[in-house]
């Protein structure tokens, strides 16, 4: 059946439903069997594969350069006239393989989700995803629009927002409310497209029967393993464990830096100045010295992975400096027919670059990792449990982080190599109460959808959190632009409910780092091993086999917090 399908991503790109249905017609009408079924996977998985890939390239095009009006009406086309049907079919060979009982190998997690995503799927809901595509493109095209003059030229939003590590207060001040007031041009423009989601998604949720957005979605996401009521055990733990120790290390922060009060450009969640007044650290001065360091330090850590970045580099899989008309943000996605992973980032200079490559290089180490399995079990977003996804990621930025020194390939001397890890700790700590807050508001959102249609109602439960888990901040002034915020996280408008999984992760991570303490060599073949099964295995087993705990109560948050305030007190100390 496959064999005359195209043997390039390209021609395959151009075609159009007519020429791909007597393929899917042929899947959902053949016999299968205990003798036939691996055929059968294969062929399905070729088929979604060949359908995945087209669609992820044309939607990081809309990324890579949101002013191509013609690369995003390829985009919408192909949302509107492919995906819907693809996922109609998926969902009736889901069907067609449950009801068959057979388990081809390694498949027996897979059914599990596939189980739980058949029970949430109608297809009176595609029409409705296919809008919140739309939407998404919307709303992506909206932030690559943010532009902002700053000293005479126009720069980007990340590029002024890089502004916030300078060691003059004044100008952090001056990026902050310059890039705030070019966010709040967009206001009514966000507050669209957010109430058009909300629409969307609450008719998705009672056309599957749930009560609520959550619920569908919990479903959705086949989250399994753990319920909205861990999530809140968890929001728990991090304000009885984390939100102290940041409030010491804040207080000192304030004092080594001779202020009144913290604002929030002293200490922004993801870039902060350094306390003792050094200049931001500037680890490369071009995107060629970022690949080549970074190179260098994928190699120490383990010369595999050394191995699949260098095929990333010699085959175009990176796109990492910000321009204009590019999206924000960072993101790994997969090329599912083609085998290999793209990442894609907005460097300017700073470290904060240097770890989100290093993160976004753990995501494309566990693709390539879990590549050898044959059927759907080695894709990101339709085998491998997002909780465990980020692990890989985030763990490869504290089993890479020894090797920032010059000496072994990296970006700094020794000072400023102790002061990178100092800050990433920090900001990993840090991170904890932030994502809280996003992942609360999540709840809160779709616990109280009527609210959540109106903006301002949203912008009073996001300052709420703000205050519980990010105390230590002196809004004076600047309330509207903590209020308005939200808008700026795309996760909350693009993938709701992701990104409790960062918080789970980041604490699987630091075990996996505590591991590597005693025994390098065995915590990244542990961590190896663990990428290699993709979605082969739970949840809870994913971890094991990385020789972590998942677990996200208090005890099992405060070793890793001691470990951490510990290491930060010793680093600061050298």
């Amino acid at each position: 059946m496959t064999s005359s399908l195209p043997s390039s991503i390209n021609e395959f790109m151009t075609w159009t439903w007519d020429q791909i249905r007597p393929y899917a017609d042929e899947l959902a009408a053949r016999p299968l069997t205990a003798e036939s079924v691996d055929g059968w996977m294969a062929d399905w998985t070729l088929l979604q594969s060949l359908i995945g890939e087209a669609y992820n390239r044309l939607e990081v095009h809309t990324t890579t350069d949101t002013d191509d009006e013609a690369g995003h009406t390829r985009y919408s086309a192909y949302s509107e006239q492919i995906m819907p049907h693809a996922r109609e079919l998926d969902n009736r060979l889901k069907e067609k393989l449950l009801a068959s009982g057979l388990v081809p190998e390694g498949m027996a997690v897979p059914l599990r989700r596939m189980r739980a995503e058949a029970e949430v799927f109608r297809a009176e809901n595609m029409p409705l995803r296919t809008e919140i595509d739309k939407l998404n493109a919307e709303y992506s095209k909206i932030r690559g629009a943010l532009t902002i003059e700053w000293d005479g030229e126009e720069r980007t939003f990340p590029q002024v927002i890089a502004n916030l590590g300078d060691s003059d207060r004044s100008v952090r001040e001056r990026a902050w409310r310059a890039a705030v007031g070019s966010a709040l041009k967009s206001r009514e423009a966000i507050n669209a497209v957010w109430v058009a989601q909300l629409d969307l998604r609450e008719q998705m949720a009672r056309n599957a029967g749930f009560d609520n957005y959550r619920d569908y979605r919990w479903k959705e996401l086949a989250r399994l393993d753990y319920t909205p009521e861990d999530c809140a055990s968890f929001h728990n733990a991090i304000e009885e464990v984390v939100v102290p120790v940041m409030r010491r290390l804040n207080e000192r922060r304030r004092e080594s830096m001779g202020l009144d009060t913290l604002r929030v450009w002293d200490a922004f969640w993801f870039i902060s100045p350094d306390p003792k007044n050094r200049p931001a650290l500037k680890p490369f001065e071009s995107i060629d010295e970022l690949k080549t360091h970074t190179q260098q330090i994928f190699d120490r850590v383990d010369p595999d992975l050394g191995g699949y970045f260098k095929i990333m580099r010699d085959e175009g899989l990176l796109d990492l400096e910000s321009r204009k008309h590019k999206a924000s943000g960072g993101y790994m996605t997969e090329f599912s027919f083609s085998r290999r992973p793209f990442i894609f980032t907005n460097a300017v200079g700073i470290h904060d670059d240097v770890q989100t490559l290093l993160h976004e290089g753990g995501h494309a180490f566990h693709y390539f990792e879990a590549s050898h399995l044959p059927y759907f079990q080695q894709r990101e977003l339709t085998g491998i449990p997002m909780e465990f996804v980020e692990v890989g990621s985030m763990a490869m930025e504290l089993l890479g982080a020894p090797y920032l020194t010059r000496d072994q390939g990296g970006f700094y001397s020794e000072a400023d190599a102790a002061r990178a890890r100092a800050e990433q700790l920090t900001g990993s700590l840090a991170f904890w109460p932030y994502m809280a807050v996003v992942d609360a508001f999540q709840h809160w959102i779709y616990a109280h959808p009527a609210e959540a249609h109106d903006p301002d109602r949203c912008d009073d439960a996001w300052a709420g959190l703000i205050r519980r888990f990010l105390p230590d901040f002196d809004w004076t002034g600047i309330e509207d632009g903590m209020r308005m915020y939200w808008r700026l996280q795309g996760h909350i408008l693009q993938d709701p409910f992701y990104y409790v999984e960062y918080g789970m992760s980041q604490l699987g991570a630091v075990q996996i780092w505590r591991n590597a303490l005693q025994d390098q060599a065995g915590a990244v073949r542990d961590y190896r091993r663990a990428l290699s099964l993709g979605g082969t295995a739970s949840l809870p087993d994913l971890f094991a086999a990385a020789g972590v705990r998942f677990a996200f109560d208090a005890d099992t948050l405060r070793g890793a917090v001691e470990l951490m305030e510990a290491t930060i007190n010793r680093l600061d100390a050298e």
